[in-house]
């Protein structure tokens, strides 16, 4: 029996070693998750391998992640090309959503329905139920019912952008605060009388940020940021059905008001050309424009880069327009992630997926994108975030020096916004400007609801959409400088569009509701 007993007790031990030994050896195999991924990079946040933010994240979840950096100029073309080959796919796309043609593609077998995999997304699903958003991650289902991707989440849309302009020379010339875009006119008009070679109103990146800022103004939101996605339809909020915007009187308004700027050298004719952010703020600190839609966070930048004296730029709610004072529609779920067909072939795929949920998505990498690292980028005493001096003292501000200099608060990595965390990188007056806002109601509208298209219907719209886009990109270029005259083309402009299918996709998309 000793015996026995003996032998028993060398093969359990021969067989735990063994186990041992194996998860010993499991352990050092079990390196970091590689992947591929695109980045969406903006001239005025340009992409550093070496960003806090990038190289935390990457240590904290294990990962080695290869980012193929794309201008946003390029990006959408670049992503819709790599999704109808299938072949050249990332494993991971960031800043995306399935508006237009990524909802024929995904309907198409282009993207993982990431839904079907919610179990493997615990950290995104927190937080859709810490901030009540399961209805509005339901709307994103396509007709299949399915999502196709990770939206980003936000507790409270804010208005973090807006008309900025030099508010020490209204009061050097005893202009009041513009409250409508004819006060904006008149404003700009002084401006220019002031100083004859300048374009007082400049444009940043390119004419989409403008153009997304004040269109709602006139209620249509068109072009490649267009609110709905499909570029040339409008929302009519009260009917609560999609209308032509392209070839609407609003949108004839609307162009005749811009166009009258640029004809009385009003707005800067460079605008037609992306204005990278370099230049763009050289523009308004030398005082060879005074205005510009932009966001709050890069107003210390500038300020910085001024040598005029007494030279202070300041935010302005959203102007009245024939459509009230709006701004860009906002969601509470905005771009995010999508996965490609061909990743889900991955041998990891379910570990991948789990990695990027934790890393954009869990509570500590939440706070890492907007904050940074407790105790590099801020402290915390007695709950509060204090940034450490060198942030806190920036001439660029809290916000803008976040972004350049560590990665934080970027709209194409930072997925989780909480309104009340994003208030600590801003100062008073920044809070003051949002109570205005918020006093007028209605600034910020809801996005528009994405049509339910089948896979076939998603083709078709695909087919409309990118033919009309290219005919209103066109037209509108030429209707602003003035190579097109507003009157006089306007019915050939019309026809062109119509013949294009601009009814048809407006029904369509209405069908579809």
């Amino acid at each position: 029996m000793k015996k026995t007993l003996l032998v028993s007790l060398l093969v359990l031990m021969t067989v735990a070693l063994s186990l041992s030994g194996a998860g010993v050896q499991e352990t050092k195999s079990d390196g970091p998750v590689a992947f591929s991924l695109y980045y969406s990079d903006n001239a005025t946040l340009p992409f550093k391998q070496d960003w806090l933010t990038v190289t935390e994240v990457q240590k904290r979840v294990n990962a080695d992640v290869e980012f193929e950096i794309i201008p946003i100029a390029d990006y959408q073309t670049k992503v819709s090309l790599a999704l109808n080959t299938g072949t050249n796919a990332p494993d991971v796309i960031l800043y995306q959503s399935t508006k237009g043609e990524n909802a024929a593609l995904a309907l198409n077998g282009a993207l993982v329905p990431i839904s079907d995999y919610a179990e493997w997304t615990p950290n995104f699903n927190a937080r859709v139920k810490e901030f009540g958003l399961e209805e509005d991650v339901d709307a994103l289902n396509l007709k299949d019912g399915k999502r196709y991707y990770l939206p980003s989440l936000f507790d409270v849309p804010f208005y973090d952008g807006g008309l900025i302009l030099r508010e020490d020379l209204l009061k050097k010339y005893n202009l009041a605060e513009p409250k409508t875009f004819d006060d904006l006119y008149n404003v700009l008009k002084v401006f220019k009388q002031h100083s004859p070679d300048s374009y007082p109103l400049t444009i940043l990146a390119g004419p989409r940020v403008l153009y997304r800022m004040t269109m709602p103004s006139w209620g249509i939101s068109l072009g490649k940021n267009g609110a709905s996605g499909s570029n040339t339809l409008s929302w009519d909020y009260d009917a609560k059905n999609y209308f032509a915007g392209a070839i609407s009187e609003e949108y004839k308004s609307y162009i005749t008001f811009f166009h009258k700027l640029y004809a009385e050298g009003l707005l800067d004719p460079e605008m037609a050309e992306p204005i990278d952010g370099d230049k763009w703020s050289q523009k308004l600190a030398t005082g060879k424009s005074m205005a510009s839609y932009a966001y709050y966070d890069q107003i210390g930048g500038v300020t910085a880069n001024s040598s005029i004296p007494g030279f202070k730029l300041q935010m302005y709610p959203a102007l009245s327009g024939p459509k009230g004072a709006h701004h860009q529609p906002k969601s509470k779920t905005g771009s995010g992630i999508m996965f490609p067909y061909k990743t889900s072939k991955r041998p990891d795929f379910e570990k991948l997926v789990r990695t990027v949920d934790e890393m954009f998505f869990s509570s500590e990498n939440a706070k890492l994108w907007c904050l940074g690292v407790e105790g590099v980028t801020y402290t915390n005493k007695d709950g509060n975030v204090v940034f450490v001096d060198e942030i806190l003292n920036s001439s660029e501000g809290i916000y803008k020096s976040l972004q350049v200099k560590y990665g934080c608060g970027s709209d194409v990595t930072q997925m989780v916004w909480i309104n009340a965390r994003e208030m600590t990188k801003y100062d008073a007056n920044y809070a003051r400007i949002n109570a205005e806002v918020e006093a007028i109601g209605d600034v910020i509208q809801a996005i528009p609801p994405t049509p339910k298209f089948d896979d076939r219907q998603a083709e078709d719209a695909g087919t409309l959409q990118t033919p009309l886009s290219d005919a209103f990109e066109r037209w509108n270029s030429a209707f602003l400088t003035g190579n097109k005259d507003i009157k006089g083309d306007w019915d050939a402009y019309v026809k062109e569009m119509k013949n294009l299918g601009i009814e048809k996709f407006t029904d369509l998309y209405n069908a579809n509701l």
